[in-house]
């Protein structure tokens, strides 16, 4: 079949709580060939990726990968609501990618800083925002220093030291988050975060015009990563 198909079979199934017992039960087959078909050992034939698809309700495109939408559809620039900004864009000269991409993390970050809400622990906001704003920072400057002619006066690091520092202080805020989420029992951020119950079912529902973006934007980022890895 393909390397997403065991994955998300796997997801669903645990998303509704259901044991590979129920599941095969429910579906005419052993336990054994649906956990040959979780583990990727054996491929399912297509008369079975119908049948799974039903049981889920899901479309065939989303069992295989193809789209992050459960229903199949395929996300388009007027289906992504316009992100709340000071800043006016125009759609006519702006390029339709550069809209579409600044929609996408627009909304991924509303849904992130959600999350961070529901934590109330300011330290944690605070090591997220920073290691972001940092993100930001690099880019922009890096952006803006391509052209040798525009001033660096805006900046007080030197432009020989920026991308350095950024990169080190990133990497520090991304483990201090890290960290304060990790095996701290003690920790009051940790214990509201984990008390969250989150699944791509779950954040469907609760962010219904946002959650398309995160989902585009989780299997972008992991396309990138599992072609380098």
């Amino acid at each position: 079949m393909n390397k997403d198909f065991p994955r998300i079979i796997t997801m669903l199934r645990k998303e509704k709580k259901l044991s590979q017992k129920q599941v095969s039960s429910e579906l005419g087959i052993s336990q054994a060939l649906l956990s040959h078909y979780e583990k990727g050992i054996r491929e399912c034939g297509l008369d079975f990726l119908i049948k799974i698809a039903e049981y889920y309700d899901v479309s065939c495109d989303f069992l295989l990968g193809r789209t992050p939408e459960r229903s199949g559809a395929t996300l388009s620039f007027d289906d992504i609501p316009d992100a709340q900004d000071d800043i006016e864009s125009n759609k006519n000269s702006a390029s339709m990618v550069t809209m579409l991409n600044k929609k996408i993390l627009c909304n991924s970050l509303a849904i992130i800083f959600d999350m961070l809400a529901k934590a109330r622990n300011n330290h944690l906001t605070a090591d997220v925002s920073n290691y972001l704003m940092l993100a930001v920072y690099r880019v922009f400057r890096t952006l803006y220093s391509a052209n040798p002619d525009n001033h660096q006066s805006m900046f007080s690091v030197n432009k020989g030291l920026y991308q350095g520092y950024t990169d080190a202080y990133m990497g520090i805020y991304a483990t201090k988050f890290s960290n304060s989420l990790g095996n701290n029992e003690a920790s009051e951020a940790a214990g509201k975060i984990k008390e969250t119950e989150y699944s791509s079912d779950i954040i469907s529902k609760t962010y219904t015009s946002q959650s398309s973006s995160l989902f585009n934007l989780i299997q972008h980022a992991e396309s990138k990563i599992r072609k380098r890895s």
